[in-house]
């Protein structure tokens, strides 16, 4: 049950690159959501710090989740796209990851291991000049 406020999301269109012809220079299609992540509902402190490290590159010096999407040459279709991406980053955060736990190396490993290590040795033994 999280949800993310109307209030908490700006909106704004601009020109976007890319095909289109004549067309983009006339029309703000691509979509750009500034979202503060602070105003988000329903999330809980961990997944709030999952997401704000997940999105530590689109956060800007205001502190705000920027997303963008020029998918499309519809700025409606753009706005829905982006609207999807938050969704789906918001839902990643809310599975917390799988602790790891350590295991030990297996015998077979541990020989690629040394056996490596011995063609490293020898390998640079053999570049060395010979001693009389």
């Amino acid at each position: 049950t999280v949800s993310i406020p109307g209030d908490a999301i700006m909106f704004r269109a601009t020109r976007s690159g890319g095909p289109g012809g004549q067309n983009v220079n006339k029309v703000a299609s691509k979509v750009e959501l500034r979202i503060d992540l602070t105003r988000i509902e329903g999330l809980t402190e961990g997944a709030l710090a999952r997401l704000r490290h997940a999105q530590r590159n689109r956060l800007d010096a205001s502190g705000l989740w920027l997303l963008t999407s020029d998918r499309t040459r519809d700025q409606r279709f753009n706005l829905e796209d982006a609207r999807e991406k938050a969704a789906d980053a918001v839902r990643a955060s809310l599975t917390p990851p799988k602790p790891r736990h350590s295991t030990r190396p297996t015998r077979a490993s541990k020989e690629r291991r040394l056996d490596g290590k011995k063609r490293d040795s020898e390998r640079k033994r053999a570049r060395r000049v010979p001693q009389d």
